[in-house]
């Protein structure tokens, strides 16, 4: 078998520097925003000390005041109504006429009461975190199961239930200080390799199955089947939080485009390029206006680029759901 089964953090799948997934996905998404919008001005600052041409000169001679914030105006009021109009797209699917409505809490409803004779608890818990905690507390359990009933003989098995046990367990260790409506919900859910850890329990019943006792066989199967709820429960929830987070970003968007248009529209009327003489730090005042303006213009953007990016990287991670692993990972011998 592959030595990937316990590998329960997302990362260490991956293979990605931890940093990088920090940054990607657990980095506050407003703290990315300004770093990179930092990143941006001290670019321009720094192009303005060591370019060939000074900015004051460009700014009287080519009116570069209009060329540069009159296009930034109109793109900012194309972006907000592009991301407001997606996103009432994709919250549009939540509406429907009563019997939708109704086959939806059938479905809801079916799906509780196939998985409740599996957990600790005699009903699901109502919240996501909790509700994805009391699976992997379903799955620990089976898997202490097969890991105690197993014969010694067959150590692929037993390493194969130790591994599960101890991912359910540390996975749902995190999902209990977790909360809904921040990442770490999502994050946490990640960290659990449902796919492969099914493919290797059927892989395992397959080659030993018919030498395991009956408790151990039932509770391998038992793994299998309580997993199959955990990969739709978990992208039903991860479908929640990005809805979550669109009405987050479109809110993000809309109180930053008000004075990212306010600041665009005042450095066309109101500054005047012999303005602001002086330098500060060695650098012509002008310098530090402009680079100010054009950063303040860029910011829906950059609180639009930290959205994506944190959607875009989880997407990816969890495109295929159920037996399909399309990242790159060790293959079975």
């Amino acid at each position: 078998m592959s030595e990937s089964s316990g590998s329960g953090s997302m990362r260490s799948r991956v293979e990605e520097h931890r940093y990088k997934i920090w940054v990607l996905t657990r980095l506050n998404r407003y703290v990315l925003a300004v770093a990179v919008a930092g990143l941006v001005f001290g670019t321009l600052v720094g192009l303005s000390v060591v370019g060939p041409t000074a900015m004051r000169s460009v700014i009287e001679t080519a009116d570069a005041l209009w060329w540069v914030f009159s296009p930034m105006i109109t793109a900012i009021i194309t972006a907000v109504s592009l991301v407001v109009t997606f996103n009432q797209l994709v919250l549009s699917q939540e509406l429907g006429a009563l019997g939708d409505q109704r086959t939806r809490m059938q479905d809801a409803s079916a799906f509780q009461s196939d998985l409740e004779p599996w957990l600790t608890d005699a009903i699901t818990p109502p919240d996501p975190a909790s509700f994805l905690a009391a699976i992997l507390e379903s799955v620990q359990k089976l898997a202490e199961t097969v890991e105690q009933t197993t014969p010694q003989a067959h150590e692929e098995v037993q390493d194969f239930a130790t591994n599960v046990k101890d991912d359910a367990h540390a996975v749902g260790n995190e999902l209990a200080e977790a909360q809904f409506g921040t990442f770490d919900v999502t994050f946490a859910a990640l960290n659990f390799n449902y796919s492969w850890k099914i493919y290797e329990a059927r892989n395992l019943l397959v080659s030993h199955g018919q030498e395991l006792p009956a408790d151990a066989l039932d509770a391998l199967q038992g793994v299998v089947y309580v997993l199959e709820f955990y990969g739709p429960a978990r992208e039903h929830i991860k479908t929640l939080y990005f809805q979550w987070e669109l009405v987050n970003l479109s809110r993000a968007m809309l109180y930053t485009a008000i004075p990212a248009i306010t600041v665009a529209i005042s450095m066309q009327l109101y500054v005047d390029p012999v303005a602001f003489r002086g330098t500060v730090l060695g650098v012509d005042n002008i310098v530090w206006v402009v680079c100010l303006a054009v950063t303040v213009t860029l910011f829906p953007f950059f609180i639009l680029l930290s959205y994506v990016l944190r959607i875009a990287t989880v997407t990816k991670r969890t495109l295929a759901i159920g037996p399909l692993v399309l990242r790159e990972t060790e293959r079975s011998s």
